[in-house]
C-alpha cells in the first residue's frame, strides 16, 4: 500500500511539472485543491467531527510537503493575471517572503509528519502547520467576494 501511495505521489509530481510548464495558474490551482482536500479532512479530525486517522493526517502533510516544493516555481511573471487567479500582486512584490513561507510550511509539515504518531501528538503538532497556511492566504490570496 505504501509503495502504491509513493508511486502515485511521484507520478503526480511529474504530471505537475509538465503541466506547470504549460499553465502555471491551472497547476497551482490543482495543487492547492489537493492541499485543501487534505486540510479539510484533517480539519474534521481537529474539530472532533471525524476520528483520528494517522493515514489521513500523513497524506495531508505529504500533500503540503509536495506543494511546498513546487508552488514557488508556479508564479512566473507571466502568471500575474488570467486564469481566474486569486493571487495578489504582493506575491511578486515580495517574492522572497512568499518563497520563504512555502519553505517554512514544507519544513513544518515534514517535522509534523515525523512527530505525529497518535491523536495527542496530532493535537500538539498540527496547529503550527495550519497557522502557516492561514498566514499565507491572508497575505497573498485575494478574498472571495
Amino acid at each position: 500500500m505504501k509503495k502504491l501511495f509513493f508511486a502515485v505521489a511521484a507520478l503526480a509530481i511529474v504530471a505537475t511539472s509538465v503541466m506547470a510548464q504549460s499553465d502555471p495558474i491551472a497547476t497551482r490551482k490543482a495543487t492547492m485543491k489537493k492541499v485543501g482536500e487534505g486540510a479539510a479532512a484533517v480539519g474534521k479530525i481537529a474539530k472532533g467531527e471525524a476520528p483520528f486517522d494517522l493515514a489521513t493526517v500523513q497524506a495531508a502533510l505529504k500533500s503540503m510537503q509536495d506543494a511546498a516544493k513546487v508552488m514557488p516555481t508556479l508564479f512566473p511573471d507571466t502568471s500575474k493575471t488570467g486564469g481566474d487567479t486569486a493571487a495578489l500582486p504582493k506575491i511578486w512584490e515580495t517574492k522572497a517572503d512568499f518563497d520563504a513561507k512555502w519553505a517554512k510550511l514544507g519544513a513544518e509539515a515534514t517535522d509534523a509528519a515525523a512527530k505525529i504518531k497518535d491523536e495527542a501528538s496530532f493535537k500538539a503538532e498540527f496547529p503550527a502547520v495550519g497557522k502557516n497556511c492561514g498566514g499565507c492566504h491572508e497575505s497573498y490570496r485575494a478574498k472571495k467576494s
